[in-house]
């Protein structure tokens, strides 16, 4: 099993964990329910995505 020849800089070891921090999410304010959204989703609650009317929506009972 292959064993590092020497050690690694506390920089080095530090700039490649830079890119291990978690994402934030990203998401918009919805224009008509004021929601905070996913972007590029239809919203299930209405059925609509960029204006238009994607997919009909079962009202509950």
């Amino acid at each position: 099993m292959p064993n590092p020849k020497s050690r690694h800089s506390k920089s080095r070891t530090r700039q490649r964990r830079a890119h291990d921090a978690l994402k934030v999410p990203q998401f918009y304010i919805d224009k008509d329910s004021g929601e905070a959204m996913k972007p590029h989703r239809i919203d299930p609650k209405t059925g609509m995505y960029k204006g238009r009317q994607i997919i009909e929506v079962k009202e509950s009972e």
